[in-house]
């Protein structure tokens, strides 16, 4: 199958490259810097820098994963701008190639987000659930979904993934918690109460190849683990894992205060669950948050 990515050099996407040339798929990569792309994901991909290098090739799947990071800086409107054009525009540039495509992949698996949600505070989230609170993050899952969901009238298969906090070796996310708790300075944000919708790593990359391959799937699947935590139960089971306490808050007003609008991310969150996946009959190899983090502490360890 030759498989095309958008994103792959990101987190997820080099995981996929790697997992996906492992089983022999032939993959190629739309990059800014696709000389890059064979260091980052693995010799055997391809980096194109532009579509039109394709036009000759059949393309089985597309995975449109590209996008800025949302969560690495205060949301300014230039950084919002850049976020939106990386994922709204990218994807509509890339569904204006395929409508030029005499031959057409069968399937689009597009990347969005659980906060496609806004803030659920206490309502159990599967996918058929409203928006609840729009606020940007909120906003852009919508819109990129939107802008995705324009390939079925091409005749493709669209399949929405609505990922969690990822749980891996290299994820900002985790990185960025660990000094602290590793000092012994972590501990909840806020109220502690906001539920935290997560995944390890192996199961995001097994969920996407489980929807690649299921022919019945379309449409928005959400990829969390079905045992979502608050915060607080967070913050003390990554504690734990690394021997440390977790007494340490850090006070609603100061994310506030420092990351403005942004710290809406860290304050509330979403009890999301993973309806439509376990319907499906994909199984979740690290349903447990305490496995999880230790598996993935423990192969940084080894490294």
């Amino acid at each position: 199958m030759h498989i095309l990515l958008t994103g792959g050099t990101g987190l997820i996407g080099a995981e996929l490259c790697a997992f996906w040339h492992a089983q022999g798929h032939q993959l190629s990569v739309w990059s800014r810097r696709p000389e890059k792309v064979a260091k980052l994901c693995g010799p055997g991909v391809k980096g194109i820098a532009r579509l039109e290098e394709l036009n000759d090739q059949t393309v089985d799947a597309v995975i449109n994963l590209a996008g800025a990071p949302v969560a690495d800086r205060p949301w300014t409107r230039k950084r919002k701008a850049l976020i939106w054009e990386s994922r709204i525009g990218l994807t509509e540039e890339l569904l204006a190639w395929l409508a030029c495509r005499e031959q057409r992949p069968e399937v689009l698996i597009s990347g969005s987000a659980v906060g496609y949600y806004g803030d659920g505070r206490e309502r159990e989230i599967d996918e058929a659930a409203p928006i609840i609170h729009t606020d940007f993050a909120s906003s852009l899952c919508v819109a990129w979904e939107a802008a995705a969901l324009e390939a079925e009238k091409l005749g493709i298969r669209v399949v929405l993934v609505r990922t969690g906090l990822v749980i891996a070796d290299h994820s900002s996310f985790l990185q960025r918690l660990l000094l602290p708790f590793k000092l012994g300075l972590g501990g909840p944000m806020g109220s502690g109460k906001q539920w935290m919708p997560w995944i390890h790593i192996k199961d995001q990359i097994a969920l996407i190849d489980f929807l690649l391959r299921y022919e019945d799937a379309s449409g928005p699947y959400n990829a969390c683990a079905p045992a979502p935590a608050r915060n607080l139960d967070f913050a003390r089971t990554l504690a734990s894992v690394l021997h440390r306490p977790a007494v340490l808050p850090i006070p609603g007003f100061a994310l506030k205060l420092g990351l403005g609008e942004l710290s809406v991310m860290l304050l509330g969150g979403q009890q999301a669950m993973p309806k439509r996946l376990l319907e499906a009959g994909f199984t979740f190899a690290y349903a447990d948050l305490r496995l999880a983090l230790t598996n993935i502490l423990a192969e940084r360890e080894t490294r």
